[in-house]
């Protein structure tokens, strides 16, 4: 059994090796969990010591593959506990993220089995992220930063970098929501923003907006 600090530990070093070629440093690690980078040289010793993890001096920490299976299982019930909260309890998409970090430390199997099931077996959560099976295997799609598709290229709208409360509260207000069709209009030279076409709507963003949202290219 893990404490829920372990769990967030192993979930945090799960999410920065999906970025990663190499070991994950430990400053990285406390950057991610907002926490001291003794704290965190403290916590990689216990999880070493239950072999879900592997740390190397100068190589940095690595998951075994005990440590991705239940990492992978945790942020499974995380998404999953998103999409019922959404499509089930009527929550937006900015409200999930809060209330899924406590449910995602529930340890009943056969819950979020059948879970799973009720929903569909849905394969992406609200903000468009793939959810682990149930052996921890990870579906991904090819996506594209919107900011770096090219005038008249477009796609589906598919995810989100940004995840954050005010950047989805954001998005809502502007109509931007996952499964809409967008189209790039136009590119400025001189900050690159852009003039997108949402669906049948004009808008203009700015790049930091379009540095947050993924498209997945028709």
């Amino acid at each position: 059994m893990f404490t829920l600090s372990e769990e967030n530990y192993l979930k945090a070093i799960y999410h920065l090796e999906l970025d990663a070629d190499k070991g994950i440093s430990t400053n990285a690690i406390a950057k991610k969990l907002e926490t001291k980078a003794s704290s965190v040289t403290d916590m990689i010793k216990k999880l070493s010591e239950k072999e879900v993890v592997v740390y190397k001096k100068y190589k940095g920490v690595k998951l075994t593959n005990l440590g991705k299976k239940i990492a992978a299982n945790i942020v499974r019930k995380h998404r999953l506990w998103e999409v019922f909260l959404v499509e089930k309890l009527n929550f937006s998409w900015d409200e999930v993220h809060d209330v899924a970090e406590q449910l995602e430390h529930i340890k009943s199997s056969k819950l979020v089995d059948q879970i799973d099931a009720f929903l569909g077996f849905p394969t992406h959560d609200p903000h468009g992220d793939p959810i682990p099976d149930k052996e921890g295997n990870l579906k991904t799609i090819e996506k594209n930063l919107l900011s770096t598709l090219s005038k008249n290229e477009g796609g589906i709208c598919v995810g989100v970098e940004d995840s954050s409360s005010d950047f989805l509260k954001f998005l809502d207000k502007k109509g931007i929501t996952l499964g809409k069709k967008v189209t790039v209009l136009e590119k400025e030279d001189f900050d690159n923003s852009l003039s997108i076409l949402i669906e049948d709507r004009k808008l203009s963003i700015s790049n930091k907006i379009a540095n947050n949202l993924y498209i997945q290219k028709r």
